[in-house]
């Protein structure tokens, strides 16, 4: 069992690794920080489509590769 949570915990982790890095970056360099701040503030959605899937699926994988994690240890201390 143990063996077999550590395989998935590992598929979680090259999973997050993917998917983060598929992601595009928040900001273009200093024009983006300050634009950036302005989009935030009036509402202006930059996630549509792909980024959003992409989003959510970050989401997902890091809180099962955090839950795993706790289950893993858990078992090794067993």
């Amino acid at each position: 069992m143990e063996i077999a949570l550590k395989i998935v915990l590992v598929i979680f982790a090259i999973g997050l690794i993917g998917v983060v890095l598929l992601q595009k970056g928040k900001s273009a360099g200093l024009s983006g920080a300050i634009t950036g701040g302005a989009e935030h503030l009036f509402g202006k959605q930059k996630a549509r489509g792909l980024d959003l899937f992409l989003q959510r699926l970050t989401i997902i994988l890091a809180v099962g590769f955090f839950v795993l994690s706790l289950v893993v240890s858990y078992f090794v201390q067993q």
